[in-house]
């Protein structure tokens, strides 16, 4: 049995890039843990109201529930606000929830999404991941999140290439109605989060693997 942790920076990442894939893991048997690394709180700068902060813990109950999640690690930074944090304790909170689970497999946003938190994150989580003072860690992967992703400039570093895919067919609509909880993440069609786009990603990634429906990552380690 293999220990994944599924690190979405907002809630919502973690279903956008890889929804299908933690009911797939969980249909399997294995262990899956959430670390969500940012959260809205009455004194967050933007004037976040208490009806919102409200609406957002019911919302992350409900997937949270839906998930049956083993473990669940919500470190509340600062949303929006992720360049403004400290590095050291950025790392210092992620560390620690990467060694009390000690995962074999973590999914991880992309490194070059266009969203200031993502990059912040990325930087943080995998400088805590060094497989020799982490050797329980077999792998590493990076998901794609809609909007995110694939508005980062067009440069060969920034590239996101897919290397790994799961067939997510059996779990498309699963995925689906997780998504229709984050109401407020949502667009309407044809916009770039629109369940119209997350349908269409998912079956141009499974025309991949001659499957009717799946999930794309960058696997970026792989013990040996």
């Amino acid at each position: 049995m293999s220990k994944v942790l599924f690190v979405s920076v907002h809630p919502d990442d973690e279903t956008f890039g890889c929804g299908g894939t933690i009911f797939k893991y969980r249909q399997a048997g294995e262990d899956i843990y959430w670390l969500n690394i940012t959260g809205i709180y009455p004194e967050h700068p933007y004037g976040f109201s208490r009806h919102q902060i409200d609406e957002r813990n019911q919302i992350l109950d409900k997937v949270k529930e839906i998930y049956c999640f083993n473990g669940v690690f919500d470190l509340k930074f600062p949303t929006i606000m992720l360049d403004t944090v400290e590095v050291g304790k950025l790392v210092a909170a992620i560390d620690k929830v990467i060694l009390d689970v000690k995962p074999d497999i973590i999914f991880i946003p992309n490194r070059s999404d266009v969203h200031s938190d993502h990059k912040v994150a990325f930087n943080a989580i995998y400088s805590c991941t060094k497989n020799f003072r982490k050797p329980f860690i077999q792998q590493i992967l990076m998901y794609e999140a809609l909007s995110e992703t694939e508005f980062t400039p067009a440069l060969a570093e920034n590239a996101f290439i897919p290397n790994y895919f799961v067939d997510i067919t059996d779990y498309i609509e699963h995925k689906i109605e997780v998504l229709k909880l984050y109401n407020t993440e949502l667009m309407p069609d044809p916009l770039p989060r629109s369940l119209h786009a997350v349908k269409g990603l998912a079956a141009f990634r499974g025309s991949r693997i001659g499957a009717a429906y799946a999930e794309a990552f960058m696997m970026i380690f792989e013990r040996s």
